[in-house]
C-alpha cells in the first residue's frame, strides 16, 4: 500500500468509525476559546496529520493558529518545507518526521538491510532539516517484519534478526545525529488493533516496549531514545505509570490518545491521563507531549479538552 492509498484508506476508515460509534463525525459546534494552559509543566504539541486528514481538514496555518490559541508551544511531525510555517507562528517543532514517500515511514525501516540505503538517507535528511530549525528530536521506526511489505505472501524477518539489524543500522546513523545535536526516537506501535490503518499497525516489528528497549540498550547511545506513545503502549503492554518511572532516562518523546479507539483522551476511554502526566512530571521528563488522536467530535473543543487534561 503506497502512501496515497494508505492515507485515503485511513481517512475513509475514520469517517466510517465515527459514524459507527454514533459520534456524528467531526462537525463543528459552539466551542470555548482561549488558552487552557495554566500550569505549563507539560509542554504540549499538536500532530497535524490528525487534523489535515480527518474532520474539518485543517490547514497547517490553521493548526498553528489553534496551537497558539490553546497555549501549545509546538506543532510536530512536519515535513522539511513546513518548518518555516511553524516558526513564523512563534512555535517550535518538538520532533521531526522522515520522508519515505510513497511509503508510510513506519513500514520500511532499520530491521531490514535491504531498506538501509533509503531509510538512512531519509533519516539523515530529516536530521539535517531538524537541526537547521533547532528541532532536537527525529522520529524513527523498526519497520514491518515482512521482508517485502508490498507482498502479502512475503516471508517474515524473525524478531531476533530484526532487532539485530536495527542495532547495526542505528549504530551507523546515530553518530551523525549526535554531531547535529539531534536525538532519534524509536516509536513502539501496536499490532492488535486491525480496525483502522492509523489505530493499529499489524506487521510492525517493534510492537512491545521491551523489544524496543532491547534495541536501545544494545545501541547504547543517548542519541537514540524511546518514543513513548501512551496509546500504543496501553494496547500492547499496559502498566503505563510504572513504565514511565522505570524508563525515565530513555523516554525521548511522548504521544497521547484515547484507548481504545485512538480518539480524544477523555472520560469515554480507559487511560487516566492526569496520573500519567503527573508521573511524567515526577520522573523529571522535560520533553514534549504530542496530542496525536483522531478527532471524533468538534475538533477544536476535543483538542481544547485534551490540552486542559494534560496540563497538570
Amino acid at each position: 500500500m503506497n502512501r496515497r492509498h494508505f492515507l485515503q484508506a485511513a481517512a475513509t476508515a475514520a469517517s466510517a468509525g465515527a459514524a459507527a460509534l454514533g459520534l456524528g463525525g467531526c462537525a463543528s459546534g459552539p466551542a470555548e476559546r482561549g488558552s487552557v494552559v495554566r500550569r505549563g509543566r507539560i509542554r504540549q504539541s499538536i500532530v497535524p496529520w490528525c487534523y489535515e486528514l480527518f474532520g474539518e481538514k485543517w490547514s497547517l496555518e490553521r493548526i498553528c493558529q489553534v496551537a497558539r490559541e490553546l497555549g501549545c508551544v509546538s506543532v510536530e511531525l512536519i515535513a522539511a518545507h513546513q518548518y518555516p510555517v511553524v516558526h513564523r507562528h512563534g512555535l517550535t517543532c518538538a520532533i521531526g518526521q522522515i520522508d519515505m514517500a510513497p511509503d508510510p515511514p513506519f513500514v520500511k525501516g532499520f530491521n531490514n538491510p535491504d531498506h538501509w540505503p533509503r531509510v538512512m538517507q531519509a533519516t539523515r535528511d530529516a536530521i539535517d532539516a531538524a537541526a537547521a530549525f533547532g528541532t532536537r528530536r527525529v522520529i524513527c521506526f523498526t519497520g514491518y517484519s515482512a521482508r517485502n511489505p508490498d507482498d502479502p505472501r512475503s516471508p517474515k524477518i524473525p524478531p531476533d534478526e530484526g532487532a539485530r539489524n536495527c542495532v547495526e543500522g542505528y549504530k551507523q546513523v546515530v553518530g551523525y545525529a549526535a554531531k547535529k545535536q539531534v536525538t532519534l526516537c524509536l516509536e513502539m506501535l501496536n499490532t492488535r488493533d486491525t480496525s483502522h490503518p492509523m489505530k493499529g499497525h499489524p506487521g510492525y516489528q517493534g510492537d512491545h516496549v521491551d523489544y524496543c528497549m532491547d534495541i536501545l540498550r544494545r545501541v547504547g547511545s543517548p542519541h537514540l531514545k524511546l518514543l513513548f506513545d501512551v496509546y500504543h503502549v496501553q494496547v500492547m503492554d499496559g502498566d503505563i505509570v510504572r513504565r514511565i518511572r522505570d524508563l525515565k532516562e530513555y523516554i525521548g518523546h511522548v504521544h497521547v490518545a484515547g484507548c481504545p479507539g485512538r480518539g480524544e483522551p477523555d472520560a469515554r476511554q480507559e487511560i487516566q491521563y492526569g496520573a500519567v502526566m503527573e508521573a511524567l512530571v515526577e520522573s523529571g521528563y522535560e520533553g514534549y507531549v504530542g496530542q496525536e488522536f483522531i478527532p471524533t467530535r468538534n475538533p477544536y473543543q476535543g483538542l481544547r479538552d485534551a490540552v486542559a487534561l494534560c496540563d497538570v
